[in-house]
This record gives C-alpha cells, sequence and structure tokens, in this order.
C-alpha cells in the first residue's frame, strides 16, 4: 500500500501541486510583505501622509465600514497580480511554433500525410 501510495505520488501531479502550493503560499506572504511594507508607506505619504487602514465610516454602536482596508486590499491585489504576471512572463516561455511540415493527400485514403512519406500512415498503401 506504501509503495502504491508513493507511485501515486510520482506519476501523477499530485507531487507538483503540493510543490506549487507551498511556494504559492511562500509568495503570497513574500508579496503581501512588498505591498505592506515598501509600496504602501510612500503612496501613502504621497497621498499627504494617509493610512488608508484607518479610513472608516463610524456607523455608531461600535460598527464601522472600514473602507480604507478596503483599497488596500484592492491595491494590494494589483499589485500582487502584476507581480506573478512579471514572474510568470519571465519564467514561463512559450514553447516554440512546429516548423511547418508539407503535406500531400493520399492518392487511396486522401488522408494528409507528410509529403516526403513513401507510406500511407492511415491505410498503409506505398506512396
Amino acid at each position: 500500500m506504501i509503495a502504491e501510495f508513493r507511485a501515486f505520488l510520482v506519476k501523477t501531479n499530485a507531487l507538483a501541486l503540493a510543490i506549487g502550493v507551498i511556494i504559492g503560499a511562500a509568495l503570497g506572504s513574500v508579496v503581501t510583505s512588498l505591498v505592506d511594507d515598501i509600496i504602501m508607506p510612500p503612496i501613502g505619504k504621497a497621498l499627504g501622509g494617509i493610512d488608508f487602514a484607518k479610513l472608516a465610516v463610524d456607523l455608531g454602536g461600535g460598527a464601522a465600514i472600514r473602507y480604507g482596508a478596503f483599497i488596500n486590499t484592492v491595491i494590494a491585489f494589483v499589485i500582487i497580480a502584476f507581480v506573478v504576471f512579471w514572474i510568470s512572463r519571465l519564467l514561463i516561455r512559450p514553447e516554440p511554433e512546429p516548423e511547418a511540415v508539407a503535406l500531400k493527400a493520399c492518392p487511396y485514403c486522401r488522408e494528409q500525410v507528410h509529403a516526403e512519406a513513401t507510406k500511407c500512415r492511415y491505410c498503409a498503401s506505398n506512396l
């Protein structure tokens, strides 16, 4: 049973998925720190020393609409999305387009085969 489980982990994408989740969580905390500790303070300072997290509308009775926290979250989301886009663009390269292959029609079955083929892969006739 242990060997079966090990084979499952190795042969499927379960291990790759687990590694991706762990790396994603670590990257998320790094980007969150980047937003909260490095990017937001200068933005607040540039806007007159505003701390967005403290912006709220008091509804009375201890209830408040904390729209500043929402603004922080939206800005953090946009920055995180941009960073993830930037990192994926650097690390994930598109596969090159395959070379165009000249094709011809088999005179017997009319299927498209490689132009230099001497035997049809569909009907096995000699070309």
